[in-house]
């Protein structure tokens, strides 16, 4: 089964034209890549209640499995990405949040100022990525391989996670 799966990109910036949304795109092509149908895409400028709506709209009305947000998990006062995601969740993920810190900061300590939540909304996972192309390329690297075992397990596909990677 494709899971269907939206992108979300949160940026000032972006939102007035003033930028390029490569995070956007990037998270795209890997999930397509990996095997999901990006059926959604929306850039909104870094304001909680817009966000919040459009979370909301994509889980209830929209019915997706996966969104990815890309964007606002930082310091700046305007980062209100994980509080929007907070806001609209029925059950927290943190693991997947967690283990994203975990392999960034093999890479570089600054991995531990990220904000990123992921949480699920009734039967859409929504996961928060940073900004930067090349952090949103370290992360969705580390987490996709496991993500669709956790969708089948979300939409009642499969129930069954004590079997490794290796079929043991």
């Amino acid at each position: 089964m494709k899971f269907k799966t939206a992108v979300v990109t949160l940026s000032d910036k972006g939102s007035k034209g003033e930028r390029q949304d490569e995070s956007g795109k990037l998270i795209q092509k890997m999930a397509e890549e990996a095997g999901y149908e990006v059926v959604e895409y929306a850039l909104l400028p870094d304001e909680q209640e817009q966000i919040e709506q459009t979370l909301i709209q994509l889980c209830d009305e929209k019915k997706m499995d996966l969104i990815f947000t890309t964007g606002g998990t930082g310091f700046s006062v305007r980062d209100c990405t994980p509080e929007a995601t907070m806001n609209v969740a029925t059950r927290n993920v943190p693991g997947i949040a967690e283990a994203m810190r975990y392999a960034s900061l093999q890479i570089t300590p600054r991995a531990m100022l990220s904000r990123a939540v992921s949480v699920i909304r009734n039967q859409t996972l929504i996961i928060n990525l940073p900004g930067s192309p090349k952090a949103v390329k370290e992360n969705l690297e580390y987490i996709l391989p496991s993500l669709t075992h956790g969708l089948e397990i979300l939409k009642g596909e499969t129930g069954e996670c004590g079997i490794g990677l290796d079929g043991k």
